[in-house]
């Protein structure tokens, strides 16, 4: 999913998020518009609230929940704007099933900057914030039937000890309408080529890291495939206990990652100005790139470069290891490699961080 959230911030400690929304296995004849009571849990001064305004929809209607945080205590409370409602909620942050079947998360993954302060809203004590998170647009929706929707978090080691939580399933009838979305178009192209008006300094900066990249995921697949597979330092840094299992499937990773770079038709785009995002991707469209304000000014090697944000970013897509993002830098990426292994070896920092191996270990 990205790469973000490197520091720390005050919320949803252990939160579980209560919701209700009405639905069933078919169109209600008597469905309504007003907004379905909505469950809320309060936990360290902050109430959240989920409610959808219809019990079915169609599929010329866009399926949204709007969500609202209310600071309850007598403290101001911060909270980090990439996963509150007021920016949209982009990434995933919903569980959808349809039939008790996962439903797949087509959105970007983004990797961004250490948290900045203007990438911050404080709540007054008493102030509300309420916004719309998406659901279509985000999630396959191809199929017509009734959809389970939790709005979910999973345990991030580096946000203050951020605990999993979960709000209670709903369900919500929705009839089918086309997953042709930028996750699922297919890109053409040769080799490495440019879109969104990249400039020529920009070109020749992309194409460097492009080979920087090449090179990153090359030597790590080379150390996996020469090395005695043991509980090396290298290894258990980022991916934690060694198991031949575990093993085998980082370095089919890097295969894959080195096979892309060197071969496949990628498409680097220029259009996103974000400062504090360094690229994004939609992990069902291979092989196509978004890079942002912060790619910029990285170095082009070393931790979290050019090159390193590339192999991050090619992890995610679904063809090729479809990591997502459970941890977010250095520290909070060898954190989980000693608490959940499992998760290391499906987190793109940890394939990045293993990469870039900077500090060098062998």
């Amino acid at each position: 999913m990205s790469k973000s959230l490197r520091g720390n911030f005050k919320w949803l400690v252990g939160a579980v998020v209560g919701v209700s929304l009405l639905g069933g296995c078919g169109a209600p004849a008597d469905a309504t518009d007003t907004t379905p009571a909505a469950g809320e849990q309060t936990t360290n001064g902050v109430t959240a609230t989920v409610a959808l305004a219809k019990a079915s929809l169609s599929a010329r209607e866009d399926v949204t929940v709007t969500v609202t945080l209310t600071n309850t205590s007598s403290q101001p409370v911060s909270l980090l704007k990439w996963y509150t409602p007021g920016e949209g909620l982009k990434e995933g942050r919903l569980t959808v099933t349809r039939d008790g079947q996962a439903v797949q998360y087509i959105g970007p993954h983004f990797k961004r900057v250490a948290p900045r302060p203007e990438d911050y809203v404080t709540l007054a004590p008493g102030e509300s914030l309420s916004g719309p998170v998406a659901v279509s647009g985000r999630y396959d929706l191809s199929e017509t039937g009734s959809y389970a929707i939790r709005y979910a978090q999973e345990a991030h080691d580096n946000v203050g000890g951020v605990s999993a939580f979960a709000s209670n399933e709903v369900s919500v009838w929705v009839e089918g309408r086309s997953s042709a979305l930028e996750s699922d178009r297919v890109v053409t192209a040769e080799s490495l080529s440019y879109s969104g008006a990249c400039t020529t300094s920009q070109q020749s900066a992309i194409s460097t890291a492009v080979s920087g990249a090449l090179t990153y995921s090359t030597n790590a697949y080379n150390y996996l495939n020469t090395t005695t597979p043991s509980g090396t330092a290298r290894y258990t840094t980022w991916f934690g206990a060694y198991t031949s299992s575990g093993w085998s499937t980082v370095k089919s990773h890097y295969l894959n990652i080195k096979n892309a770079f060197s071969s496949a038709a990628i498409v680097v785009d220029c259009s996103c100005t974000d400062s504090g995002t360094y690229a994004y991707v939609y992990p069902g469209s291979p092989y196509k790139i978004y890079v942002c304000g912060a790619f910029w000014s990285a170095p082009q090697t070393g931790t979290d470069s050019k090159a390193g944000t590339l192999v991050h970013e090619m992890s995610h897509f679904t063809v090729v290891a479809g990591t997502n993002d459970y941890a977010y830098g250095q520290s909070a990426a060898k954190s989980l490699a000693k608490s959940n292994p499992t998760n290391a070896r499906a987190n793109a920092d940890n394939h990045e961080y293993f990469a870039e191996n900077n500090p060098a270990q062998n």
